[in-house]
This record gives structure tokens, C-alpha cells and sequence, in this order.
């Protein structure tokens, strides 16, 4: 089987390595870092597999992998410490926006809905509201989580792990010469080779409430501020995120906090009194589509664009990578076959 250098350490990376390393390939990973960490945007995910409630903006192909996904996260679980809640997604709109959710609920499909007694049966603390959407389909990991048990799992397969490696112009190419494949995973790392990606920035809040209780991802609609919230372990939420077109992550400005914890105290009045545990922000690679894609050249392969679909996306595209490498199977849906 072929020698294989994977880099970088978000799920994408670790994603790719795993399958690759599944089917018996040889398979180095390098990263800058010590691992996934705060540099990294799987870092900061939502980690929601919403495959459905996506549809509301995104093209159906982003369905098809999510759900692919799905069940790579779901296998996984079944073996390690990850928690694969499979508790469905929650659509809630104030009464004045009811138009939103109707709008929301044309451009989707898998959901049901809601009258106020059945909302609250799911979500008692949710009893301001009075419909919602419910996706019962959909789940929720926690990413930071995730990525560990990858990790984790690659080291026991015994794929080589480069940490805190950086590597500069010249010692990818070098790279590409030692390897039979190469597969470049570096996100916005890779914008000087693909000059057609772009940054997306993106900031959220953890936040600590032992007055709030949910059990399941909630998105709010709100025609200036939509976001969503996700249950973490020990009553901490994670509470996103803007959608800001930029190449310089930087901090979160005092305009995006306020709009995001505006919109959770219309969730929930109890976040008031939350404790702010952490802020991030991080940088998405997205092309002009905001769709995925997988680029050859010659024996490399880009892995890049997965914009705020890393999750959902991922395990499916490292899957399509494992065919290229394997059988010399193009999945046209995702291959650019424009590049170059």
C-alpha cells in the first residue's frame, strides 16, 4: 500500500489519516501544533450534525456528506469515549419572526412541528415559545472531544505523528517527493497555493448557567442575529456564531459578544446571569461556493473549504480521499476537476 503524509491536525487531517490508515496505507501526519488545539477552527466548532437544518442555506451536497458523517461519528462512538447525543436539533423564532421560521421550514425537510406542549415536553425551559421545529435526525458531538479521540485512535494504529512541525514552501515540496501521496489539510494555511480560498471569520462564547437545562442544539431565528446553542458537559453552552468575511482572526469585536449574548437572552432570560467562560474566534477556509472540495496535483491532494461544515463534512470527504488513493475513484461531486 502507499506511503501517505497528511497535514494538518483539525478533522479534516485526522479524519483523512484515520480511513487512510484503515485501509492499510502508511501514513504520516505533520502538523505546526502539538495537536488540535485553540489555533486550529475544529477547535472551536460547534460540532452540530445537522444535515437537514442546513438545507436552509446550504447546497444539497452538503446533506449528503453530513449524513455520511453521521454515521462515522456514530461507529466511532460505539467504540471510544465519544458522546454521540442523538437527540435532534430544535428551530425556535420569536412570535415577531414567525416569518423566518416559516421560511425555514420551506427549505428543509425531516422535521416536525411543534405546538407549545410538545415543545416543552422536549425542552421544558424553553416554555416562552410557543412552536418550533424539531429535526428529530440530527445530533451533536462535542468537537474538542472528538478530535482527542482521534488522536488517540490514530496513535494506537500506529500512524506516525509529527507535532509542532512546521512546514515552510520548500519542505513541502521536499515532503511531496518522499511520499507517494500527499494530503494537504491546512485550511487558510493553503491560501498561497489555492488562491481562490477565503476566510470566513467566525465567533462564539462558552458560557456557564446551572439555571439553564437543555438537552439538544437550539438555533434561534432572528433577522439580524441568528445563532445557535449548544448543550456542553457541566452546564456550559456554546453560543455562535458571526459569519464575518476576513483573512485575520484576531479577537472578537464587542459588537459580535453583544449581538450573541442579545440572542441567547432571547433564548433563555437566565443566560443574563451566565458566567462568559471563554471567547474564540477562528478563521474558516471557504471558496466562493462555500463548498468543499478535493484538488489534485499531480500525487497531492487539497482537502479544503469544508467553511462551517467541518464536522459534518469531513469524515465523508477523507472517505472519497481513501477511494482516490485506493481504487483511482474520482467522486465528481467533490473533486474540482478544474484544478489545475
Amino acid at each position: 500500500m502507499p506511503s501517505v503524509h497528511v497535514i494538518g491536525s483539525g478533522v479534516s487531517g485526522l479524519a483523512c489519516a484515520y480511513y487512510l490508515q484503515k485501509v492499510g496505507c502508511d501514513v504520516t501526519l505533520s502538523t505546526a501544533s502539538s495537536g488540535c488545539d485553540e489555533n486550529c477552527c475544529s477547535w472551536w466548532a460547534g460540532g452540530m450534525l445537522a444535515p437537514f437544518c442546513e438545507q436552509e442555506s446550504a447546497e444539497p451536497l452538503i446533506g449528503t456528506l453530513g449524513k455520511e458523517s453521521m454515521a462515522f461519528w456514530r461507529q466511532l462512538a460505539s467504540v471510544t469515549k465519544l458522546d454521540y447525543c442523538a437527540n435532534g436539533s430544535l428551530v425556535v423564532a420569536p412570535a415577531r419572526d414567525q416569518a423566518l421560521k416559516r421560511s425555514f421550514e420551506r427549505l428543509t425537510r425531516n422535521h416536525q412541528r411543534l405546538d407549545h406542549a410538545q415543545l416543552i415536553a422536549l425542552e421544558p425551559d424553553l416554555d416562552h415559545f410557543q412552536q418550533g421545529l424539531f429535526y428529530p435526525d440530527e445530533a451533536h458531538i462535542q468537537p474538542r472531544l472528538a478530535t482527542k479521540v482521534l488522536w488517540h485512535e490514530l496513535g494506537r494504529m500506529n500512524v506516525i505523528l509529527n507535532t509542532e512541525h512546521y512546514l515552510d514552501e520548500a519542505s513541502l515540496v521536499n515532503a511531496r517527493n518522499e511520499y507517494d501521496w500527499q494530503i494537504d489539510c491546512r485550511g487558510l494555511a493553503a491560501q498561497s497555493e489555492l488562491d481562490d480560498l477565503r476566510g470566513v471569520k467566525g465567533e462564539m462564547l462558552h458560557i456557564y448557567s446551572d439555571e439553564v437545562r437543555l438537552s439538544r442544539p437550539v438555533r434561534l431565528l432572528h433577522p439580524r442575529y441568528p445563532l445557535y446553542i449548544v448543550p456542553r458537559p457541566e452546564q456550559q453552552f456554546m453560543v455562535g456564531a458571526t459569519m464575518i468575511e476576513a483573512n485575520t482572526s484576531r479577537n472578537a469585536t464587542v459588537r459580535s459578544v453583544l449581538e450573541l449574548l442579545s440572542a441567547a437572552y432571547v433564548v433563555h432570560p437566565a443566560f443574563a446571569e451566565a458566567e462568559i467562560v471563554e471567547i474564540g474566534v477562528d478563521i474558516r477556509p471557504a471558496f466562493n461556493d462555500n463548498l468543499p472540495k478535493i484538488r489534485r496535483y499531480g500525487n497531492q491532494l487539497y482537502v479544503n473549504g469544508l467553511y462551517r461544515h467541518g464536522y459534518l463534512a469531513a469524515p465523508a470527504l477523507a472517505r472519497r480521499v481513501s477511494d482516490i488513493i485506493t481504487n483511482d475513484y474520482f467522486c465528481t461531486e467533490v473533486v474540482d476537476a478544474n484544478y489545475p
